[in-house]
């Protein structure tokens, strides 16, 4: 799987955050957490986790009691996150408290105990206990997975009567407040760079999201989608200077021919980022298992346990 550094995660967040919450109140998350959690508590499986943006970005959405398993392929990544939340816990107000596996976060009206596991999603995703998860979410993940790394998420959450939320995918709409000639095709080589292999087969890009609601299409899961769209305005540079760099280098990993091009597109964003604005388009999307009520009774309502989720 493509790696991510710490810097640009922490780079992305609060551009993360201020998405997220403009979908948020449209896919009804704490209501959601209240379906699945019923009496007891509410257990996540957290793919790709990084640093543990999405724990900071739903648990105090969520509310009430919670279990979260974090898992990503990356050392690193996971070694950093007892700083990341620690210091979270500061900038917040909540308590951190370290637990003989893992750590426990507590919010006004939330509680949330956190274990982590490194495993090879690429590899061994049939490996995780989605058995014992109500939900698996994921951020920014979706569009770098294949069409058969897909089916095995959504085979394994089908016979789990997990739900799925996943955040931050990308649709494929750029926009610049103010038109450049070249943008086009740049935005053109760099779609097809995200269509490349990024650790699970051909990725599905702009794609993932319609994918997966067609995927859903067939079974009883109910599906919501909401816009969690990028807006990139000044003073904030550098994530401006990281996103035009970052078009550009996948364009030219695309198309090395297009050189020229692409570096005198770069440099006519550089010049002008002082007064740039951008919107980079993503969707959050939620499939939900029906009500039992709902449900043929051939069906199981579900494999969840009442165990934590390891």
């Amino acid at each position: 799987m493509t790696g991510f550094s710490a810097d640009w995660l922490a780079l992305r967040e609060p551009f993360d955050l201020a998405a997220r919450a403009r979908s948020a109140d449209a896919l009804a998350l704490r209501s959601l957490a209240g379906r699945l959690r019923g009496t007891g508590v509410l257990r996540v499986m957290d793919l790709a986790c990084g640093t543990g943006a999405n724990v900071r970005a739903l648990a105090p959405r969520f509310g009430g009691a919670q279990q979260w398993l974090l898992v990503d392929h990356d050392p690193a990544l996971l070694a950093a996150l007892p700083q990341h939340f620690a210091a979270w816990a500061l900038s917040q107000g909540l308590a951190w408290h370290t637990l003989a596996e893992g750590w426990r976060l507590e919010g006004a009206d939330w509680q949330a105990d956190i274990l982590f596991r490194r495993v090879d999603l690429a590899t061994r995703l049939d490996t995780l206990p989605f058995h014992a998860a109500q939900l698996v979410t994921a951020s920014a993940l979706l569009d770098l997975v294949s069409t058969d790394w897909l089916d095995g998420l959504l085979g394994n959450a089908i016979a789990a009567r997990s739900a799925l939320l996943f955040a931050l995918t990308v649709d494929g709409r750029v926009a610049f407040d103010e038109v450049d000639a070249d943008d086009a095709a740049i935005h053109a080589l760099f779609s097809a760079h995200q269509r490349g292999d990024k650790g699970f087969g051909l990725a599905l890009g702009t794609d993932a999201a319609t994918r997966f609601i067609a995927r859903l299409a067939t079974t009883d899961f109910r599906v919501a989608q909401a816009r969690s769209d990028w807006v990139i305005e000044p003073p904030h540079h550098a994530m401006l200077e990281a996103m035009i760099q970052g078009m550009a280098s996948a364009a030219l990993e695309q198309d090395a021919s297009a050189q020229a091009r692409v570096q005198a597109w770069q440099s006519r964003r550089m010049a002008a980022i002082e007064h740039t604005a951008l919107r980079i388009g993503h969707v959050d999307v939620l499939a939900e298992p029906a009500p039992a009520e709902e449900v043929p009774a051939r069906r199981s309502r579900s494999h969840n346990t009442s165990s934590p989720i390891r």
